[in-house]
């Protein structure tokens, strides 16, 4: 017998299936990473899954060569330093991949996040070509998916009339082209700050005296990815 009240309760959890998935998959992932792992083997995750610019530059001196750079493309983004730093992606996706998920769907959803890893992986390569750091965590994705919301989260919803009952239907916001994302205030603000905040991250250290260890690089190129990308995912609107 149910309760009363159970059909007007809202679910513990207010985000989509995919975006929930993608969360847990991170934090299971970093779980076993941290905890069932022997050090031995986190080394060698790190080696064979995270992404590193050198093999690029120097296969000849990294174990595996060049051929891990096809998959460590995307495997890094699955891989997480720390607690803070998986938790903090987790904020960041549940934020903004809950409006992307719910506008373009799993499918879709899944393959910005993948697409914008890639990119994010390798702009961090062109910016620091020869280095030996090792890219890991889901930020360069998630970034993507910022890009992508930027496009139409402050934008108007838009309506039109049901062809039967001549009442107004919402059918989502609009995407706004790049000069209506400039135009709008919020939009402006959000895109400017964001790029303005990852730009200035390599004078940190010159500022405040701490090693800033953030890959901005591949936030500013997986931002840019999902932000360009937008137009490519909108589905045709029948009249």
């Amino acid at each position: 017998m149910s309760e009363p009240n159970a059909a007007a309760r809202e679910p513990v959890f207010n985000m989509p299936p995919p975006v929930i998935f993608l969360i847990g998959t991170l934090v299971a992932i970093y779980v076993g990473q941290a905890y069932i792992l022997s050090p031995r083997s986190q080394a060698a995750m790190e080696l064979w899954l995270a992404f590193n610019p050198a093999r690029l530059f120097y296969a000849d001196q990294v174990p595996g060569g060049f051929l891990p750079v096809i998959w460590t493309s995307v495997t890094y983004s699955f891989l997480h330093a720390n607690w803070p730093h998986v938790l903090l992606n987790s904020a960041w996706l549940a934020i903004f991949g809950t409006p992307v998920a719910r506008r373009y769907g799993t499918v879709r959803f899944l393959a910005v996040f993948l697409f914008a890893s890639i990119a994010a992986a390798w702009g961090f390569a062109l910016v620091q070509p020869f280095g030996y750091a090792a890219l890991v965590g889901a930020s360069g994705g998630i970034s993507g998916l910022t890009g992508l919301a930027v496009r139409f989260i402050f934008q108007p919803i838009v309506w039109v009339r049901h062809p039967e009952t001549d009442e107004p239907v919402p059918i989502g916001r609009h995407l706004a082209s790049i000069r209506e994302v400039f135009a709008n205030t919020r939009a402006r603000t959000l895109t400017i700050v964001w790029l303005a905040l990852n730009a200035a991250t390599p004078i940190l250290p010159l500022l405040t005296g701490m090693q800033a260890d953030i890959a901005w690089q591949a936030h500013i190129a997986g931002f840019l990815a999902g932000f360009f990308i937008a137009p490519m995912l909108e589905p045709r609107r029948s009249a």
